[in-house]
């Protein structure tokens, strides 16, 4: 059996979701709940969940808040968050598992095996989370890549360009690193895409910042600072070249 705290400042949300998990995950147990940043820190005071479902934004205060007053918190936690494209944005940025609300049975039984099944999220992480999520419309500094085995933060900046591999994407960093991620081109590329990033081709995702020329032979290819060259595809190419015209006009 494992237990469980709900902290959601809407009380037909909260009711919703305790209900959903008496009906449908007899193996959690609700323990507690609450609705405001106060009364979740009265709540964990007391007793420490296996899981606790946390949403972002509270009347009095944020999520953030409560991890912050509970610092070592080892229980595995949801973030429900509102449909919200920032929000979403944020959440993959620092790559942590979210619930959507409205969700579905099927999205809550998902949040909760991956629960289950998570590392915790460590400071930094939570970090470029919550960073992201104060400033929407500010370039995030870093991105957290979820590999085989571990999370790696990098920089933006420090990402000279990303290449396909099958349903998988390799980064390639300024110091020469290449790091393998077990998600897709185009699942980075929507999300780079706003912060200097362009799509050259179907394999390619390329820094703007780290091209040194267009090279129109060849097809046309892209010559990057690092000496490393990616090509450009046919239909990106007039794209390409008046994005670098207006970059280095």
């Amino acid at each position: 059996m494992l237990t469980a705290i709900i902290i959601e400042d809407m009380a037909d949300a909260l009711q919703l979701l305790k209900g959903d998990l008496q009906n449908n995950h007899s193996e959690i147990e609700v323990i507690g709940t609450a609705q405001s940043v106060v009364e979740a820190a009265k709540v964990l005071r007391k007793t420490e969940p296996d899981i606790l479902f946390l949403d972002i934004m509270l009347g009095d205060g944020t999520g953030f808040d409560i991890l912050e007053i509970f610092p070592d918190l080892s229980s595995k936690i949801i973030f429900v968050t509102a449909s919200d494209e920032y929000a979403i944005r944020a959440f993959k940025f620092a790559a942590i598992d979210y619930v959507l609300k409205p969700y579905s049975s099927e999205d809550l039984a998902k949040a909760i095996e991956r629960a289950k099944a998570q590392i915790q999220p460590n400071k930094e992480r939570l970090h470029i989370l919550k960073n992201t999520l104060a400033a929407p419309e500010a370039k995030p500094d870093k991105i957290s890549l979820h590999t085989l085995d571990k999370i790696i933060i990098v920089s933006l900046d420090d990402i000279v360009r990303c290449e396909a591999d099958n349903n998988n994407t390799a980064f390639y960093l300024q110091d020469g690193r290449k790091i393998f991620v077990t998600k897709t081109l185009k699942y980075f590329a929507d999300m780079l895409n706003s912060y200097s990033f362009l799509r050259v081709h179907q394999s390619h995702l390329v820094n703007l910042q780290c091209i040194s020329a267009f090279i129109k032979t060849d097809g046309g290819y892209l010559q990057l600072k690092n000496k490393e060259t990616v090509p450009v595809s046919v239909r990106k190419k007039s794209e390409v070249i008046e994005i670098l015209d207006r970059l280095h006009g």
